[in-house]
């Protein structure tokens, strides 16, 4: 394990500025509002603050305020890739290791506001040594250079990792492809976890077909209208991740409308993705994407994961469910308990969505210290 810590050159900076500065910038949509994506005014507006006025030192500062290493896991294969690890361990006696893995579009963004509180709770709070992986081909991590390197590949990985750091038994959470990777981890390494939390739990319908409540017929419309409406990106990078690499790698503005467009439909933000998240924030984590020129690898988690038989073994570890109401995938509980034999906690929240730590700080930590709890 090797020291690390991220000291981008001024003159990437100032390269990506230049490029900002000489965006070429589609027509306007023929509709108002976010219909057809990303709205020119707004792409302008921001990518203009990007250009002027963002500054990218100061998120790098805070990233450096927390320990870094990189070291190089096989997940059980030939090829090795260099993982980016953030590495928070708490002052408390008895803090739990907890693991928290990302998805796409985010990154280790997505917990850098949750540390401090896990970390270093008030008296009498649970406290957290924390550690939280880049996934290979994103951010400042390594890029596979094969095949190979899909769901359970990276759970293997983060159980060599977690072995690595001395931690025998630890809990681990996550969302987006963390949830799909934290389940992976409880079906491979169960004897590993004290218990994981997942805020998009994944299972197929049962068989038996159990009734559903309004509720739960509601949530699965919504996945539904989403998947017809909202899931062309991962048609593209299930398939094409290397074409749609190329823009993503050569336009900031590419880049990032790729990013923000999710965060205006994932989260529960009433019209802006800046209602619940700062822009600054946005930013931070497109710069994990466009800093290493990550489009196009980040991407094919989804040509390696998607085009394979979609695996949904039982995952017998105690497990913590939460879901938030502009989630794009809620399943009933019935069905979760079929995969999830040691279902013991199933929370809704009236507020929040797709990027719970980003969104609802307050209410995700305390989700995890709620579940976690009993089983220290």
């Amino acid at each position: 394990m090797r020291d690390f810590r991220i000291e981008i050159p001024d003159a990437e900076l100032d390269d990506l500025r230049d490029r900002l500065a000489r965006t070429r910038w589609p027509s306007p949509a023929t509709v108002d509002g976010w219909d057809q994506g990303v709205p020119l005014d707004y792409a302008r507006d921001l990518c203009e603050y990007w250009r002027t006025r963002y500054d990218w030192r100061r998120a790098e500062a805070e990233i450096n305020a927390w320990p870094q290493f990189r070291t190089g896991l096989d997940g059980g294969g030939d090829d090795a890739v260099e993982v980016h690890v953030l590495h928070a361990r708490s002052r408390h006696p008895g803090a739990t290791p907890l693991l928290l893995t990302h998805g796409w579009p985010g990154s280790l963004v997505e917990f850098l506001d949750v540390l401090p509180a896990l970390t270093d709770p008030p008296e009498g709070a649970d406290a957290f040594h924390v550690v939280v992986p880049t996934l290979p081909g994103y951010g400042f991590s390594g890029t596979p250079t094969v095949p190979g390197w899909g769901i359970e590949r990276i759970a293997v990985a983060w159980a060599q990792l977690m072995d690595r750091l001395g931690y025998e038994r630890f809990a681990a959470a996550g969302g987006d492809w963390g949830s799909v990777i934290t389940s992976a981890l409880g079906t491979a390494a169960p004897e590993m976890l004290v218990g994981i939390h997942l805020t998009m739990p994944t299972a197929p319908r049962p068989e038996d077909d159990p009734p559903l409540t309004a509720q739960e017929k509601a949530d699965i419309r919504f996945a539904k209208e989403f998947d017809r409406y909202g899931g062309g990106y991962s048609a593209e990078q299930s398939t094409r991740p290397q074409t749609i690499g190329y823009g993503l790698a050569d336009s900031p503005a590419g880049q990032c409308t790729w990013i923000v467009e999710k965060f205006w439909d994932w989260t529960d933000c009433a019209g802006s993705p800046e209602n619940v998240i700062s822009r600054d924030r946005l930013l931070d984590n497109v710069m994990q994407y466009w800093l290493g020129g990550a489009g196009a690898s980040s991407a094919r988690l989804y040509w390696e994961s998607f085009g394979r038989r979609r695996r949904s073994d039982e995952v017998p570890v105690p497990t913590g469910v939460a879901q938030f109401p502009q989630e794009m995938l809620k399943l009933p509980r019935v069905w979760l308990e079929r995969r999830y034999t040691d279902l013991r906690r199933f929370s809704r929240f009236d507020v929040g969505g797709h990027f719970a730590s980003l969104e609802q700080p307050d209410i995700y930590v305390d989700e995890l210290r709620e579940f976690f709890r009993p089983l220290r």
